[in-house]
């Protein structure tokens, strides 16, 4: 868990620097990085999205994901949980919401084959080399987003946590179900929802991204499933 806890510290440190600096960047300026977050955001989706390998995978994850997620209603969940933070550091003149920093930065750090593979090695093998490496990648990341989305990035330290600690102590159960493929089809997944995620930063979109959530855990069931016919799709 080693690993696990360096990358949540990572986080909370460049998200803390990155808050601070925020507090001086004038609006029009954090206005023009939102929308470089954005393109950015968009590349690194659309990077992430062409690692899949089946498209009838990619279709059912995110369908059956967006029913579940919209029946559940993640966004709403998330939305009232970031409320009470909400009231106590968003300023008047600020557009940029709790909520929207936590479900941005969550998905930016735990979707992607370094996070499912590290957090393997370090259950089974208890090799936290790739780990370390996501970790100083985040530090970077979570400073530059917390510069533009605020306190929701430090937040989100805490789904790192729960996310890589909870792959790390169920290692053992998961890897003979994760095959490389099956990543693969969850890294998919994930960055078709972060290219909605760079639409939104942008304003160009107002999706409702937290609730296509489901379709990252859907896709490595999917991709079994797959496995299990007896003719190639």
């Amino acid at each position: 868990m080693l690993g696990v806890l360096v990358n949540m510290v990572t986080v909370l440190i460049g998200g803390t620097i990155g808050n601070l600096f925020k507090k001086g960047i004038p609006q029009k300026i954090t206005d023009a990085l939102m929308i470089g977050l954005g393109l950015c955001t968009i590349y690194i989706g659309i990077s992430g999205a062409l690692k899949g390998e089946n498209t009838l995978v990619l279709i059912l994850s995110i369908a059956f994901g967006a029913i579940i997620g919209t029946l559940i209603d993640i966004d709403a969940l998330i939305n009232r949980g970031a409320k009470w933070v909400e009231s106590k550091f968003k300023k008047n003149g600020k557009k940029t919401s709790i909520a929207e920093g936590i479900v941005t930065s969550t998905l930016l750090f735990c979707v992607g084959s370094m996070t499912v593979v590290g957090s393997l090695n370090a259950g089974l093998r208890n090799d936290n080399e790739m780990l370390y490496t996501k970790a100083m990648l985040d530090a970077v990341s979570s400073t530059v987003l917390a510069s533009t989305l605020g306190v929701g990035v430090i937040l989100a330290a805490v789904p790192v946590l729960i996310i890589q600690g909870g792959l790390v102590l169920l290692s053992g159960l998961l890897s003979g179900v994760l095959t490389m493929t099956a990543i693969n089809e969850m890294t998919c997944a994930g960055s078709v929802i972060i290219i909605a995620l760079g639409l939104n930063l942008m304003g160009i979109s107002k999706f409702k991204v937290a609730n296509y959530i489901p379709a990252i855990f859907l896709a490595p069931v999917f991709s079994w499933i797959f496995t299990l016919l007896p003719i190639s799709l």
